[in-house]
């Protein structure tokens, strides 16, 4: 029995959106700008729970008679309600793509998850008007969701209902605005291991347009089913689903997704208060590696990250901290990578090799889904906004790869401008990479690491802190080392043999005490918590006295490079990272201010991290140079000198000067030979000179 009907859903809508929530006449008010009247489904639940279940089992009839109700009801005199539309919100509980089974088909549903895909706009047409070319009598036709219908005979009494010859005319047929987009669950809510599964939507009028790829969203709508057919369009037994969108709620809010129960707010607050919460933190973080403390706990500023604001202008700063972790092989740089994805609420990992920068960022293809048309596609830093991108092998990544990641690490947008599709898609991540140096392992007799680190310098400039992870044989270090790791394996063993053997012997204790030595102090699904809490509550404002000391700190390394003959020692950027750090480190203790405590921690990571890559080997000073432009200033003035010294022997040999005098004369300057042939062939790449015979140049 049906007990829903039209004077039913007028007489709800009155009562709840028209005379208590003025819903109804906002949306009168904004008429035909807006077309939508958005209801919460718990709204109908207390109105009445039958019509509310009703809804669930037979949306199709209850929707319409929604529908037809809002038409009805009495508006201001100049405003009549046309082809609005009733959009359920907020329905009880979310269904998992992957656990939609035949039984859903035609009811009303939620699903969650991220766009993955998103086709143009395009007009659908929903009423055809046909002309007879016999009589010229114009017959309309409703259409149907996927395929055109066209009429058989003519209406008119002149044809006599004869069949016709029809033309469409597009003047008086009506359309509305439609998109198909691809829903893709969540990462975060993926098991190990598992391909992430993906649901069709269709989408019109106001609902298409309103997403872009790597928005997460809540779609609520109709399952409905669609014949699947042979290539050779003959019909099978299979069929494939498509959700008919009704309403699309965006999930902008970061960490929604986790939710925290009152216990452990209050163990989270204790925490915080804790004066030893920041060893815990940086213990709680991939506890089965041993060592690399700074490390761990520049990651563990990551994971709380700064605080991202939007200025008056429209300007928009970026609170993600980006880190980088340039090692030797088998310095466990992948483990720390993957241990921070499993702590970050929204992680994601991928490896430099096997990504392109489609596959990184966003691109533009051309399949069935669209049906032939353009449709973008959302890349992994998509895919990871309000999260963390975990990209490994940074080095082994093609070039044009590599130049795809600028702006998003910086501007935090990805612009795609393909196939005549130009879109903006958000990517609020932090990145973290991994690489090797520029031979496989650093050369511990090149006295300049920064040489060896395999990138370019506009990439290497966007880091905030970048780490040098160096496989140096020490008694004392690798004894510990090599102890933890036994260690661990044992703990391991025991495990295994206790699981897997009846009547072991191998008692619990024993395994929780084996266990000790890589047992996080904090659980990682506390730690997630702790972080979320965190990011939703604490804003940290900065104190004078901790403005002043980052202000000196910046403006002492500065004045090192007043001299002319001095270089840039740190610039702006390195400012902005000392910042965001400290917001994150307040953030660590929950704290609302920004202390000194905090500006000193942060100092002492950032100068750990400058004077492993920006120290000029030749000089012992800082220079940023060698970071942002990839060459410092003692090697621009050789290179100076240099060319100095090709052109006073062209005038002397008037031709090209002989390499061997070139290397002399260099010599006699203070530049070593090596040094005189790698610059030689910087210079060539750069086509300052050029190689008029053999081992003969000559200046440009």
């Amino acid at each position: 029995m049906v007990q829903s009907s039209v004077q039913v859903w007028e007489e709800f809508l009155i009562r709840y959106y028209k005379d208590s929530k003025q819903d109804i006449i906002e949306l009168a008010n904004n008429y035909p700008e807006k077309r939508s009247l958005f209801v919460q489904y718990t709204d109908l639940l207390n109105y009445d729970p039958d019509i509310a279940r009703e809804l669930i089992e037979h949306p199709e009839t209850v929707l319409k008679h929604a529908n037809e109700a809002l038409s009805a009801i009495d508006l201001p005199a100049d405003v009549d309600f046309v082809n609005t539309h009733i959009r359920i919100i907020g329905l009880p509980e979310c269904t998992q793509i992957r656990d939609i089974r035949s039984a859903d088909i035609n009811k009303l549903i939620a699903v969650s998850g991220l766009i993955r895909r998103a086709t143009e706009v395009r007009p659908k047409i929903i009423n055809a008007a046909f002309k007879c070319k016999r009589c010229n009598h114009v017959t309309f036709m409703p259409q149907s969701e996927n395929k055109f219908i066209e009429p058989f005979a003519c209406e008119s009494n002149e044809c006599g209902g004869q069949k016709g010859i029809f033309k469409l005319v597009t003047e008086e047929s009506e359309f509305i605005d439609a998109q198909r987009l691809q829903i893709q669950e969540s990462p975060d809510e993926l098991r190990g291991g598992e391909q992430p599964q993906g649901l069709d939507i269709d989408v019109d009028d106001d609902l298409a347009g309103i997403v872009a790829p790597g928005d997460r969203v809540v779609v609520s709508g109709i399952l409905r089913s669609y014949q699947r057919n042979t290539p050779q369009q003959e019909k099978t037994t299979f069929f494939d689903l498509v959700l008919g969108g009704i309403s699309i709620e965006k999930e902008d809010k970061e960490f929604n997704d986790i939710e925290i129960s009152k216990e452990e707010i209050e163990e989270i607050i204790a925490l915080g208060k804790d004066p030893e919460v920041y060893k815990k933190v940086i213990y709680s973080i991939a506890p089965s590696i041993y060592g690399y403390e700074e490390v761990k706990e520049a990651m563990a500023m990551q994971l709380f990250s700064g605080i991202p604001k939007n200025l008056p202008d429209g300007t928009r700063i970026r609170g993600d901290i980006h880190v980088l972790l340039v090692g030797d092989p088998g310095v466990a740089k992948s483990q720390l990578l993957r241990y921070a994805v499993r702590l970050a609420p929204r992680g994601i990992y991928t490896s430099g090799k096997s990504s392109t920068s489609a596959g990184l960022t966003a691109t533009a293809v051309k399949d069935e889904f669209g049906k032939g048309r353009w449709t973008l596609e959302a890349g992994a830093l998509v895919l990871a906004d309000m999260g963390l991108a975990c990209v490994d092998e940074l080095d082994k990544m093609e070039a044009d790869d590599r130049s795809s990641m600028h702006e998003a690490m910086e501007q935090q947008t990805i612009s795609i401008a393909k196939a005549g599709i130009m879109a903006t898609l958000r990517s609020r991540c932090a990145l973290l990479g991994a690489a090797n140096p520029k031979f496989g392992r650093f050369d511990r007799y090149e006295q300049n690491i920064a040489k060896q680190i395999n990138m370019p310098p506009a990439l290497l400039s966007r880091f905030d802190l970048i780490f040098i992870l160096t496989d140096e044989p020490m008694v004392s270090r690798d004894t510990a080392i090599a102890e933890h790791i036994l260690k661990a394996h044992y703990a391991g063993e025991l495990s295994v043999r206790r699981t897997n053997i009846n009547n072991s012997g191998i008692s619990q204790e024993q395994i929780t005490t084996a266990m000790e030595v890589i047992q996080p102090v904090i659980e990682a699904d506390m730690l997630r918590k702790y972080i979320a809490y965190t990011k939703r509550n604490i804003f940290p404002i900065i104190q004078d006295d901790a403005r002043k000391q980052l202000i000196d700190f910046y403006l002492g390394l500065r004045k090192q490079g007043e001299d002319p003959n001095s270089p840039v020692p740190v610039t702006a950027r390195q400012l902005e990272a000392l910042i965001r750090l400290a917001e994150a480190s307040a953030r660590v203790r929950l704290s609302d201010v920004i202390t000194t405590d905090d500006t000193a921690r942060v100092i002492r990571i950032v100068m750990a991290s400058l004077k492993q890559v920006m120290t000029d080997p030749e000089t012992g000073k800082l220079d940023a140079d060698i970071i942002n432009v990839g060459m410092g200033k003692s090697q621009r003035d050789r290179i100076k000198v240099l060319r100095e010294i090709i052109k006073e022997l062209q005038d002397e040999y008037k031709g090209p000067a002989p390499l061997e005098d070139i290397i002399s004369k260099a010599e006699e300057s203070g530049i070593k030979k090596e040094t005189v042939e790698d610059m030689i062939q910087k210079l060539k790449s750069a086509g300052e000179i050029i190689e008029a015979s053999n081992e003969r140049f000559r200046v440009v």
